[in-house]
């Protein structure tokens, strides 16, 4: 069968699991991508009409003429052809490969990134800024009071805390009213309860429902990014801070996977395969993170890159009155930080086999699925 057809539709069929539903059928028959449109904006004349990030996307079976890739620097502006040699699923002049979910990490020196702890307490174990110094002022309850972060917390740098006590003592619940009227309103919670695992909980209203607080150094992943930052805003803690599951975590004790994911390399990644949540991108750590494609490293390199987060981390320090969401403002940030992060980036590319610093989020993510297509066995179509 011979012919050609073309589509266009939302950029999400480019983006996270839909990619492999539907490229896969349609190159396993022999159709390849003829011409690309990468994400664009579209509005219709309509008042008050929305802007839709469109691709478009072309089909046939020939071998020649070399298929067409046309991007765009903003989602508004016109589209520039840049050269390519076969365009897979994800609009990306690379191997055909189709990214799916894998439960365990393919990248070398990576480990597993989890959620953070669920409270499932009624926000009874959670201390509000207004309550702060209520539960602060009783000398028992003070003892269990730590820094608690939630997505907004990490990139707004809002004070919040929590009661977190796995090392409580019975004794202090009798001698403290905060901790007793809390904890029996965390037990009337669950005990209220439909899902019968909450229930179950309601016999240790001491502990968060799910606990998985790492005790060394972590970084912190904010499950949804901003699209208009340049760089994924994630943080390192101690464990001291506990983290909610609002996040995913992955413990860091050198501060190599920090640097990892403040490169623009990870961003490169999470743009190409991960979804989106309306405009904002999704993290996923079965889809994004476990399908990275590190390859292994030497020392001297790996040191490196600790170094060149090391860098970003003392920029951010220049200003600790500022948010992430401030540092990291597109048309504002100091140029200490872009010049630290260009510095993780000379490192980062290379560890992934870049020759240069690279240019592009484009020619980062053609490098990408060439290192996924070799780490994972799947020779480039």
């Amino acid at each position: 069968m011979t012919g050609r057809f073309a589509f266009v539709s939302t950029n999400s069929i480019t983006q996270g699991e839909p990619v492999p539903a539907l490229f896969g059928p349609i190159f396993d028959v022999g159709w390849r991508i003829r011409f690309a449109h990468r994400t664009f904006a579209w509005s219709s004349e309509a008042p008050g009409a929305a802007a839709v990030h469109c691709a478009i996307v072309g089909f046939d079976r020939e071998r020649r003429p070399a298929p067409r890739l046309f991007s765009y620097a903003r989602p508004k502006g016109d589209p520039a052809e840049v050269a390519a040699t076969a365009i897979n699923g994800y609009l990306v002049d690379g191997p055909k490969v189709l990214v799916e979910r894998r439960r365990a990490v393919l990248g070398a020196g990576l480990g597993p990134a989890v959620f953070g702890n669920m409270a499932r307490d009624g926000g009874h174990l959670i201390v509000e800024p207004d309550q702060y110094a209520e539960v602060i002022a009783d000398p028992i309850a003070a003892k269990y009071v730590r820094p608690f972060v939630q997505a907004r917390e990490l990139i707004h740098n809002t004070p919040r805390w929590c009661l977190w006590l796995v090392d409580l003592d019975p004794a202090d619940v009798a001698r403290s009213k905060v901790l007793r009227d809390r904890l029996d309103a965390v037990r009337t919670f669950r005990l209220a309860s439909k899902a019968p695992s909450t229930q179950g909980m309601a016999m240790t209203p001491h502990l968060f429902g799910q606990r998985s607080q790492p005790d060394v150094p972590y970084v912190c992943i904010p499950r949804h990014f901003s699209e208009d930052r340049p760089f994924a805003t994630v943080a390192s803690f101690g464990p001291e801070v506990i983290c909610g599951d609002a996040n995913f975590k992955t413990e860091d004790p050198d501060g190599y996977l920090f640097a990892i994911l403040s490169s623009s390399m990870f961003i490169a990644w999470q743009r190409a395969v991960g979804g989106r949540l309306k405009s904002d991108l999704r993290f996923s750590n079965t889809l994004v993170w476990n399908n990275l494609p590190l390859p292994e490293i030497g020392e001297k390199l790996r040191a490196q890159v600790i170094a060149g987060g090391r860098a970003v981390l003392e920029a951010r320090a220049l200003h600790p009155e500022r948010s992430l969401a401030q540092q990291y403002a597109p048309l504002a940030m100091d140029p200490a930080l872009p010049k630290a992060h260009r510095l993780l980036n000379t490192a980062v590319d290379k560890a992934f086999g870049a020759r240069r610093l690279c240019s592009s989020e484009q020619e980062r993510q053609q490098i990408l699925f060439e290192r996924y297509a070799e780490l994972t066995g799947e020779a480039p179509q």
